[in-house]
């Protein structure tokens, strides 16, 4: 009689939101899923086409609400390859940016169980680049700099060097930031950015209710406030957001 077979995990990254940018290997490796464990991310039309006989685990984490522990998703992901299954983590963006797929690819590993990473494309580059906003350009912007904005900068010991962040010419994207987005404008001013630096935050990704608020550091709190803005967002700080015109048409369509 022989043992039982150990499975596979797959870290899969759905990209921004849809199924056109979701990669070709993305596509095939969903499709051959026995257990999906994905988050909140990934557009409804991706989720809707999960394998219908997959064991499908809702594992989002809404505003600090979480369905699942990290340490508990692990678990899960653990067990199930070792009972033999094909297991699919499914996170929006790219698993390996702010998606705490190092950690899972760790735990995994460390349990001798077999992985594969297929990467997706960043919300950090994709949804700026969707309404007409180039991280980097010849006469704005030579340097781009992606950061979590789930840390509190006004703690003791932030471990960004905001005083640095400040300082730097090129363009800020900001993953996680809205709740903080107040503290984050205050602490970059205070340290010396100008406080008439664009600013534009888009909401919901390439989904069809996606919307841009746009402001300087001094304003763009304010205006977030006004427009009752919510994560998921995207934030864009530097002169490259003063190509971004609401009345040309998105660059990337919906899905």
């Amino acid at each position: 009689m022989t043992g039982k077979t150990t499975g596979k995990v797959y870290l899969v990254g759905s990209g921004p939101g849809g199924e056109g940018l979701l990669s070709q290997r993305g596509r095939a490796i969903i499709d051959t899923a026995e257990v999906v464990l994905f988050d909140q991310l990934p557009g409804e039309d991706i989720l809707a086409s999960l394998p219908g006989s997959a064991e499908k685990i809702d594992c989002g984490k809404f505003g600090g609400k979480h369905n699942l522990e990290q340490d508990e998703i692990e678990a899960l992901m653990v067990d199930r390859a070792k009972n033999g299954k094909i297991v699919v983590r499914l996170k929006g963006g790219d698993p390996f940016l702010f998606g705490r797929g190092g950690e899972e690819l760790e735990t995994v590993r460390a349990a001798g169980i077999p992985v594969e990473m297929v990467p997706g494309i960043s919300s950090a580059l994709a949804v700026p680049a969707s309404v007409g906003i180039p991280l980097t350009h010849r006469k704005y912007a030579s340097q781009v700099t992606i950061l979590t904005g789930n840390e509190d900068p006004t703690k003791p010991g932030p471990a960004l060097d905001w005083e640095l962040l400040a300082r730097s010419q090129g363009t800020i994207v900001i993953l996680m930031g809205v709740a903080n987005l107040g503290k984050i404008a205050a602490v970059l001013m205070k340290h010396g950015k100008d406080p008439q630096t664009p600013v534009a935050i888009i909401e919901r990704g390439l989904r069809k209710d996606r919307r841009v608020t746009a402001g300087t550091l001094t304003t763009i709190t304010g205006a977030a406030k006004k427009a009752g803005v919510k994560p998921p967002a995207v934030i864009v700080i530097g002169d490259v957001v003063n190509l971004y015109d609401p009345a040309l048409p998105d660059l990337i369509p919906f899905g």
